[in-house]
């Protein structure tokens, strides 16, 4: 559920503001609204928590052996000892930059000058001062051989297959007048090419030391991080200390200072309490903008489990929009089996997280990303017990002693070893889909009619659940079988049509009266209600308004429910590749291959079970964050709620 929450503004002298914020901060429960605070002390702080925050991402992306993992030993300094660590390491890390640079600019000049074979400044400028200019120039070959003045003294140093390169003898170092205008002078260096090679050699040799200096940096990485920590209080104490509103004008000194934040309607007692013992002036009500209130879940353990998944895509509710967590968790779990669809890598995943389970129970810290993989490789296992799915193992050629039992447990409605034709059992699963996506969008509109059951709004959400369920018969008729699910057909044989046992009797309504009654009502319901916030004429004048996205609403309700078959093709995709992968092992697990085969086998299905993880992040989270989520019309413009607290 979305945890209810109240308004709080707090008013305290100015000269008393700091003392006010550290008690309100040892209360703990008080979201603040965005304060933007200034000063250079704010400053300050943000700049020393950048240079850690940097510094931690270099460490990180150290790499070490298992033996220098395994002597690492963390060096606990303080926080501003942190910070002068931090420093150090981006010293280094800026001295590495210039040494780089550097090291570009001089690769540069002397591949410039390499041509020339040797090319050193200090001879030229010798030269000089016995009156001898030697003037470097390139030219072509054609030109030099076929233009060039023979009044111009000149001496050919080398050419290759395009230029020429020659030195000009001048008696006062200006360019002959006589000189083609295709002739390109080249420019002197600082240093000769000779020196050029030493100073990258040794600019080489110092950026090893500076990396080798980062690197024994990394005993402080803890250190640096609890000094992040730390450094986050700090800034947002400072924020708010220099960022609350005050009454001071015109350069006036403030006498009063105030500000405003949420706090959990449960934990409004607190405040009250904080503000009496502290004489604050203190005033709670009921939000007036759902949009500026932060969003606390609170569940059951169980219903927990989804957390790390929606921490991970950074998913919240807004504060009026539904908590759907548990069916997030319950949808979640089905969609993740149905995509693996594999009974055998459910098993592995299984094994994981009992494994994960048991050695944070020895370390007494058992989180619930551990209990949600054996949840999700239960749910994986369930599937591969319906469909008859091991391995990618074909029902046949799993091993004898099992193969009786496996193919019993199975559910013949969809299983891989059914009596039933390939084309039904192909056809079930389609309908399989299409009743979750039935189920689950019926539960997004079911909850809707329940929020908006005090308004005629709710004949809006009322008309959407029935299209929905009009255009599910729809989808049968158009993508799976319209033979099988003619609009002719009987309403009462509908179930025993999907493959369920039926003793209604036949009642004489067909099919189609129904579908177009329930997509034609429903549109009417939605268009005349689905706007109305008191009167109805409004309600249908805005929906005219929106006619073109009307329309396509049914047409979205179509899509949404035919979205649902990704779940069966991108569990047999994954099908596909998990055989292919057997077909191309078998062969060698008879033979002196079999190392290799057994290599294969393991690549390859490691790679299957990869890329279906992917694929349920791609295609699971979608129909929960997407198609359903937007039949509840929530846009997850939610953030998080964060208190003012010491930790």
């Amino acid at each position: 559920m979305i945890v209810p929450m109240k308004k709080v503004s707090f008013v305290v002298l100015n000269a008393e503001k700091k003392e006010a914020l550290i008690n309100l901060r040892k209360v703990g429960v008080v979201h603040l609204e965005t304060l933007e605070g200034s000063g250079q002390n704010l400053a300050n702080l943000k700049e020393a928590y950048s240079d850690l925050q940097v510094s931690r991402m270099m460490l990180e992306d150290i790499k070490l052996d298992k033996k220098q993992s395994k002597a690492l030993k963390q060096i606990e300094v303080s926080k501003d000892e942190s910070v002068i660590k931090a420093r150090e390491i981006l010293d280094l890390n800026s001295k590495i930059k210039n040494l780089t640079d550097e090291i570009t600019a001089l690769s540069k000049e002397y591949e410039r000058l390499q041509a020339w074979q040797g090319f050193n400044p200090k001879d030229f400028d010798y030269l000089a001062e016995k009156g001898i200019y030697l003037l470097p120039y390139e030219v072509s070959k054609d030109v030099y051989f076929k233009k060039m003045n023979e009044s111009i003294d000149r001496i050919y140093v080398n050419s290759d297959k395009s230029k020429v390169r020659f030195l000009v003898v001048s008696k006062d170092g200006s360019k002959p007048e006589e000189m083609v205008p295709e002739a390109l002078a080249v420019q002197m260096s600082e240093i000769s090419t000779d020196e050029m090679q030493k100073q990258i050699s040794n600019n080489h040799a110092q950026i090893a030391e500076c990396k080798k200096g980062i690197t024994e940096h990394i005993v402080y990485l803890e250190s640096i991080k609890n000094a992040m920590k730390i450094y986050e209080k700090d800034i947002e104490f400072e924020n708010a200390y220099t960022g609350m509103y005050t009454d001071g004008e015109n350069g006036e000194e403030a006498k009063l200072a105030w500000l405003t934040g949420y706090v959990p309607s449960e934990d409004l007692g607190k405040v009250k309490d904080a503000a009496k013992q502290n004489n604050w002036g203190f005033l709670a009500d009921d939000p007036d903008n759902p949009d500026e209130v932060p969003t606390k879940l609170k569940n059951n353990k169980l219903v927990s489990l989804i957390y790390p998944v929606t921490d991970f895509l950074g998913t919240v509710p807004g504060y009026a929009e539904f908590d759907i967590s548990a069916w997030f968790l319950l949808f979640f779990c089905i969609f993740f089996g149905m995509i693996f669809g594999d009974g055998g890598y459910g098993l592995l995943l299984t094994i994981l997280g009992l494994f994960l389970i048991f050695k944070g129970a020895s370390k007494k810290r058992v989180g619930s990303a551990p209990v949600l993989v054996l949840l999700l490789g239960l749910f994986t296992t369930l599937w591969g017990v319906l469909t008859c799915n091991w391995f990618g193992i074909k029902p046949d050629s799993l091993p004898q002693a099992i193969q009786p039992f496996l193919k019993k447990i199975s559910w013949n409605w969809i299983s891989n070893c059914s009596t039933l034709q390939e084309n039904l059992v192909t056809q079930n699963l389609q309908i399989f889909c299409f009743s979750l996506a039935l189920i689950q969008l019926s539960v997004a509109h079911i909850k809707a009619i329940i929020k908006n059951i005090k308004s005629l709004k709710f004949l809006g959400d009322l008309g959407k659940l029935a299209m929905l369920w009009g255009m599910f018969y729809a989808v049968l008729w158009m993508v799976v079988d319209k033979v099988r699910f003619p609009l002719d057909l009987d309403i009462a044989l509908i179930p025993e049509r999907i493959g369920f046992a039926c003793n209604f009797a036949e009642c004489g309504v067909p099919v189609s009266k129904i579908v177009l009654s329930l997509i034609g009502g429903g549109f009417a319901l939605s268009f005349i209600f689905s706007s109305y916030e008191g009167k109805i004429g409004k309600s249908i004048l805005e929906s005219c308004k929106n006619i073109i996205s009307v329309l396509l609403g049914v047409v979205n309700v179509f899509s949404d429910i035919v979205s649902y078959i990704r779940l069966w093709a991108v569990g047999l995709a994954g099908a596909a590749i998990a055989n292919t992968v057997n077909e191309m092992a078998g062969p060698m697990l008879g033979n002196f291959l079999i190392f290799a085969g057994i290599i294969l086998l393991v690549f390859g299905h490691g790679l299957n079970m990869i890329l279906n993880v992917l694929s349920v992040i791609v295609h699971g989270v979608r129909l929960n964050t997407l198609e359903f989520s937007s039949h509840l019309d929530m846009s997850w413009s939610g953030f998080s709620y964060k208190p003012f607290a010491d930790k």
